[in-house]
């Protein structure tokens, strides 16, 4: 993310306060919380409330601003752990009944102890892109457990995919499916079928378990989980505290899963 100044200039009051009261110590920290951009009046108000007079304000707006001028590229890092901050936020209520697998639709070790999870559409080419990415992190990784949320949100024939796929999870051949399914051509009714066959599924027994209310209630579930969490595409990852947007590669995954074995949010 780039921030303008010149176009959203109390976004820039905002994180120039927060640095501010980073500054003034860790018992201004709350405070960064409820600060909002409505206006300065407001602003005013509420550092006024935490001690700090005016005169300190304009002093250490200047020696900021002077110092984010001399070095921009603070702006975009600062942002994006903010961002990452408030995303872990939002997951952390929410964590353990999002890690909780639809029987069956998981990859890799069942029993393992840590735990990633995939937000994923079979009509996303990017999903289709990371599939190399996550069959080398099984393998490297023998702990761990990766669990698929399906999110048909990207093409008609994505829902259909997505119910297949929970079917072939109460079959128990989710894995074989999957791989199948980003193998084979984009979602429709042919390729669904196809992947199906493949996966070695009981067609008819497939077909009438996709109709059941209770997958119908999997991918509204999933919907929610991923409006609250604020993930708006696919595929996006939630590892440890910590949720990744997009097919970030390997090496990023790695990095968060070796963190959360380690019981680590990065900052």
């Amino acid at each position: 993310m780039q921030i303008n100044p010149g176009k959203n200039p109390s976004r820039l009051r905002l994180v120039l306060l927060a640095i501010v009261l980073f500054a003034l110590g860790a018992g201004s920290v709350g405070l960064i919380g409820r600060l909002r951009p409505h206006g300065d009046d407001t602003v005013s108000a509420d550092l006024a409330r935490a001690g700090i007079d005016p005169a300190r304000r304009v002093a250490f707006e200047e020696l900021v601003h002077a110092y984010i001028l001399d070095h921009p590229e603070i702006l975009p890092e600062a942002m994006d752990k903010l961002q990452a901050r408030e995303a872990a936020a939002r997951l952390k209520p929410v964590r353990a009944a999002v890690e909780s697998p639809f029987p069956g639709a998981i990859l890799g070790n069942p029993a393992g102890t840590v735990t990633m999870v995939e937000f994923s559409d079979y009509s996303c080419t990017y999903c289709r892109g990371s599939v190399a990415d996550i069959n080398a992190l099984v393998a490297a990784n023998p702990d761990l457990k990766v669990v698929l949320r399906e999110l048909p949100i990207i093409a008609p024939a994505s829902e259909p995919a997505a119910k297949m796929a929970l079917a072939a999870a109460a079959q128990g051949k989710f894995g074989a499916y999957h791989a199948a399914m980003f193998a084979g051509e984009r979602p429709d009714d042919a390729s669904i079928a196809a992947a199906a066959t493949t996966a070695g599924l009981d067609l008819t027994s497939a077909r009438a378990y996709a109709a059941r209310a209770e997958v119908q209630q999997e991918i509204e579930h999933n919907l929610a989980f991923a409006r609250q969490l604020g993930v708006s595409g696919t595929p996006a990852f939630t590892i440890g505290g910590q949720i990744i947007s997009g097919a970030v590669g390997k090496d990023k995954l790695q990095a968060a899963v070796d963190a959360a074995r380690k019981g680590v949010t990065p900052a």
